[in-house]
């Protein structure tokens, strides 16, 4: 009885030791086989402009956060992957439903890429392509935030006969559109950023009348298209002030007090300096000197801060005649046949006055310059004087996505190239707002004379605004 009850123990005891080592061997094997998540592919190889990459999760991502987490990125901007590293170079998507999301990344985890916050208030590391954002492609979208200010309201700043609702029109979609940016966000104009950013600094607007459009809408936006009585006009600070006998000064200057930041329009239609051959004749001609900055400008560059640059309309052998501007290079009245061209005497000017503010910008170091490309007309079945129209209501944007890598004005975005002076380049996404000018609504217009140039405000001159405050 004894031996059995012994033997009986010992088989016991041994049954309980391999048990134990069968635990012991698993519980080691365990730590030594890869996780369920560490199976799934790797997220390795991604370049990021930052140099890191996004650190791996300890934890598989529902199908819903990986939807929110796209949604997120959309609303937040552009992200691009260059792609895998290795001989295929393939690309790789950046949210699949075997990736994984960091959703709870050890404290120790490097986390030098920006974050994206989601609906959960979760982290997402994201890579980012540094590089710049071409404004000029994208689409047209509407969106009910718009307009930044009333069609009947701003009347401190903008004139009547660019008040749409001012007059006949009934049709006012077009305020209703947002121009949005392919693969980026523009920032969201608000008028006390903008006057935050420009503070103790001045913006100058230097061109047409297309020019002095965009000045005003920008006065429009500023202020919400609301009476604004502690603005002040410093016009004679810069010598703009209208003279007897003129429709107009040569130009507009107005100050908001709280932030010192200062507005400025100045009227320059063809960008050369303009003075009389004969000051002595009243009926004399004018030296268009093609090669000479506007006097103005070279007076006063020094006190900008921002400045935009356009012309291009009134360069037409109407305009010339009516004015009796001469052409004029080197001080002298112009010879050259070729340049005597209208087109090459624009281009010639164009990269002039460009050549001449970049050779500027070493002593101003502060300063931004930009080109405004032109604003295009669209007079459909004649011109403004042989019966031309522009009567749709319905914009020709709808549907519709302009990915062109170039500017489609050749002439400007040639003039800038290889200068510190950027484009504003706003002429094809306005190329798809033919709906957007004031066409027949005009004020005292001569009978089926339309006006396809100039732009109904609040509208298309509102995005070039918004174009401009993100660049600057």
């Amino acid at each position: 009885m004894k031996g059995g009850f012994y033997g009986s123990r010992g088989r016991q005891l041994a049954l309980i030791t391999i048990f134990l080592l069968c635990i012991t061997y698993f519980i080691w094997a365990w730590k030594k086989t890869p996780s369920v998540p560490s199976l799934m592919p790797p997220q390795t190889g991604l370049k990021l402009s930052s140099g890191t990459l996004a650190s791996p999760s300890e934890e598989k991502t529902k199908d819903k956060q990986i939807q929110e987490a796209k949604t997120d990125v959309g609303a937040h901007g552009p992200t691009s992957l260059i792609g895998v590293e290795g001989d295929n170079k393939k690309s790789v998507e950046l949210v699949s439903k075997q990736a994984e999301v960091d959703m709870a990344a050890p404290a120790s985890s490097p986390r030098t890429s920006s974050p994206v916050r989601g609906k959960d208030d979760w982290n997402l590391t994201l890579p980012i392509q540094n590089q710049d954002c071409n404004h000029a492609k994208g689409k047209w979208v509407p969106d009910n935030n718009r307009p930044f200010y009333s069609g009947f309201g701003c009347k401190q700043w903008l004139s009547a006969m660019w008040a749409c609702r001012l007059m006949q029109r009934t049709d006012f979609a077009y305020e209703k559109l947002r121009w949005q940016p392919k693969n980026c966000k523009m920032e969201e104009f608000e008028g006390s950023k903008f006057l935050r950013k420009m503070q103790d600094k001045t913006l100058a607007f230097v061109g047409d009348s297309l020019g002095r459009q965009q000045f005003q809408s920008l006065m429009c936006m500023i202020t919400g298209g609301k009476e604004r009585h502690d603005v002040i006009d410093v016009g004679k600070e810069y010598g703009l002030v209208q003279a007897r006998g003129d429709a107009r000064p040569g130009g507009w200057v107005y100050r908001f007090p709280g932030t010192n930041t200062t507005i400025l329009y100045y009227w320059s239609t063809c960008l050369c300096d303009v003075e009389p051959i004969d000051k002595t004749n009243t009926t004399t001609d004018y030296a268009m000197h093609l090669d000479r900055p506007p006097a103005f400008l070279h007076r006063f560059l020094h006190k900008f801060d921002v400045l935009v640059l356009n012309t291009g309309h009134h360069w037409n052998r109407g305009k010339l005649k009516a004015n009796k501007w001469v052409m004029h290079v080197g001080g002298v009245r112009n010879t050259d046949r070729k340049l005597a061209m209208i087109w090459k005497a624009k281009n010639f000017t164009v990269h002039s006055i460009v050549n001449w503010v970049n050779s500027q910008l070493p002593r101003y170091p502060g300063l931004k310059a930009f080109y405004r490309t032109i604003s295009p007309r669209h007079f459909v079945g004649g011109e403004w004087n042989t019966g031309g129209g522009c009567d749709n209501t319905t914009p020709m944007s709808v549907g519709k996505e302009l990915s062109n890598d170039e500017s489609s004005d050749q002439s400007a975005a040639g003039a800038v190239k290889g200068t510190g002076v950027k484009l504003l380049d706003i002429t094809a996404i306005s190329q798809l707002r033919d709906e957007g000018h004031i066409s027949r609504f005009r004020r005292n217009t001569r009978q089926g004379v339309q006006d396809c140039l100039h732009w109904c405000l609040p509208g298309v001159p509102d995005t070039w605004n918004e174009m401009l405050f993100t660049q600057i």
